[in-house]
């Protein structure tokens, strides 16, 4: 007999049926026992007259027949409510131990630490199936939009080069190349503007980007950005794009959408009117409601006090406004230089930001030259991406999307962890495995490092 789930016996009533799944609750009434069998389309209530050695947690296998549940018994709060499985044969296939947290609630109130080294039993717990079923959904309908748009989906690698564009980087041994090391990339900003350069004009992909950073509730040491790039584009035709893939996305999901088309604001007026740039314009703050908003004209450059000098305030690449070319070239009037730097702002976060990037290798070189750095550094850093705009460099601009925050703000969560299958926790642990971990002596020796 063909297995059936859990969803579908309501349309198999007095039929003959076979389940497998999970015991998620027992009710034991003497003669008979109810028992929660749930599976990944959903639960259903089985009747057993026949005793059974069973455990919340054991795997089950059961033959029976679907019966319509009489009026006064049936189950509102479950999609099966209606009906239950009058048990004929049950097998447990596979035992499970008494679990050492909860999986029947929203687990909050858990030590975050304890549900994190479980975290294949906090999985079990509805709110997160139906947190990653959703993160399943946003990623199907933003795959629709952007190839639809005739957006090509491109990897590029996790393997990199350490370069000053941020947070401080991953390193990675090489074993072949003693004494040097890779850098896990923190973005694929550069290769995605190489690859407008090789013929590509619309790039998307679910980037994996990884920063050694301080973690918050909505920062991880690895986080999913949704990673776009297009050629012969200006500023307006990126913010068009990302402003029907995040309606198309939203109003899939059942969201209201605050405001059409997303309001804009300048830096200055953001500072001005909220005294940041990124802010909640929703008069009531109901899950349902997505309020987008875009930032533009941000400053190019900003000062850095620790370091005494200027450093770029969203990334290196970002091309200044025409106006402020002259001033750049000259190197003067640094803080007052605005830039194509834009951010996309929902409901309080930052979940995008992006720019119209630097074609001419001139302008690329006093931006570097501005930061204070050397010839001898920006050829060493750069040095490849310099190379590669000699050879004709049409306009382009883009931005990165943080799939997880989008996601959570989605899933009306307020940490990303919980939109994450398998997250990091606060003090930088990742979930189960536990790392960071000691390394062999042996594994050290082939990479030529010594502990301290």
């Amino acid at each position: 007999m063909h297995r059936t789930y859990a969803k579908d016996t309501l349309k198999l009533i007095d039929k003959k049926i076979r389940l497998l799944g999970r015991v998620q609750t027992i009710r034991d009434h003497g003669k008979i026992t109810f028992v929660d069998l749930s599976d990944e389309a959903g639960q259903i209530q089985c009747v057993l007259k026949e005793k059974i050695d069973l455990l919340e947690g054991d795997i089950l296998e059961i033959e029976g027949t679907v019966k319509k549940r009489p009026k006064e018994l049936v189950n509102k709060n479950l999609e099966t409510g209606t009906v239950e499985v009058a048990v004929e044969k049950a097998k447990v296939n596979s035992k499970s131990k008494p679990a050492p947290i909860p999986t029947d609630g929203d687990g909050y109130e858990i030590e975050e630490a304890l549900r994190l080294r479980y975290r294949f039993l906090d999985l079990r717990r509805q709110r997160l199936q139906k947190n990653l079923r959703l993160r399943n959904k946003a990623a199907i309908l933003v795959r629709e939009y952007l190839n639809k748009e005739g957006f090509v989906e491109v990897e590029t690698p996790y393997l990199s080069k350490t370069t000053p564009e941020g947070a401080r980087d991953f390193l990675v041994p090489s074993r072949l190349h003693l004494g040097k090391f890779y850098a896990l990339a923190q973005a694929p900003q550069q290769y995605k503007q190489l690859l407008m350069l090789s013929g590509f004009e619309k790039y998307f992909q679910f980037a994996r980007a990884f920063r050694d950073e301080d973690l918050r509730a909505d920062r991880q040491f690895e986080h999913t950005q949704i990673d776009i790039e297009a050629a012969y584009v200006k500023r307006e035709d990126i913010l068009k794009v990302v402003e029907g893939l995040a309606t198309f996305v939203a109003e899939a999901m059942g969201k209201t959408i605050y405001k059409k088309p997303f309001p804009i604001f300048t830096y200055k007026e953001a500072m001005q009117k909220f005294k940041q740039d990124k802010f909640d314009l929703r008069e009531k703050q109901d899950g349902e409601t997505l309020a987008f908003a875009w930032v533009v004209d941000f400053p190019l450059l900003e000062y850095d006090q620790k370091e005494q000098r200027y450093t770029f305030s969203h990334n290196p690449f970002t091309a200044p406004k025409e106006e402020f070319v002259d001033d750049l070239i000259k190197l003067k009037n640094l803080d007052k230089i605005e830039s194509y730097q834009y951010d996309l702002v929902l409901n309080g976060e930052e979940i995008g930001s992006g720019s119209i990037r630097i074609t001419e290798p001139k302008i690329q070189r006093q931006v570097f030259a501005a930061m204070g750095y050397s010839d001898k550094k920006i050829d060493s850093d750069f040095g490849h991406l310099l190379e590669a705009y000699e050879y004709g460099a049409p306009t382009h601009g883009g931005i990165a999307l943080g799939f997880d925050r989008f996601c959570a703000v989605l899933a009306g969560e307020k940490s990303i962890r919980e939109i994450i299958a398998f997250p990091t926790s606060g003090s930088g642990q990742t979930a189960v495995m536990d790392a960071p971990s000691v390394v062999d002596d042996k594994v050290l020796a082939e990479l030529a490092i010594k502990k301290r």
